[in-house]
């Protein structure tokens, strides 16, 4: 299971809001090959599931995430940050072995 918290929940209603989508949008999260560490996470508004998505429902936001990339998403909690030490989405990911120092990308 992926979840996010009320304060990551917040961020993207007010992305959608912003972008002038409704919220019948959930969020696709993606791991991707790339990035200091070797895997990136990619974030993107959807609203339609694809063969093979694993679905979540988590404080009334639909997450999205392809086999493949929830295989190292597992048990993974996306958040928001909008404290003096970064400002943005940030992923608890137990699956991760090690981090780069900007948290966009990670390891196993």
């Amino acid at each position: 299971m992926i979840t996010i918290s009320p304060k990551a929940k917040e961020h993207v209603a007010r992305l959608r809001n912003e972008a002038g989508i409704g919220p019948e949008y959930g969020l696709r999260v993606s791991v991707v090959g790339g990035g200091c560490s070797g895997l990136s996470y990619q974030l993107d508004f959807d609203n339609e599931e694809h063969p093979g998505d694993q679905v979540f429902e988590d404080e009334g936001l639909r997450l999205f995430v392809n086999l493949k990339s929830y295989l190292y998403l597992a048990g993974t909690q996306l958040d928001y940050s909008d404290g003096l030490q970064g400002k943005g989405f940030h992923f608890v990911n137990p699956n991760a072995a090690r981090t780069c120092g900007c948290g966009e990308s990670f390891g196993v």
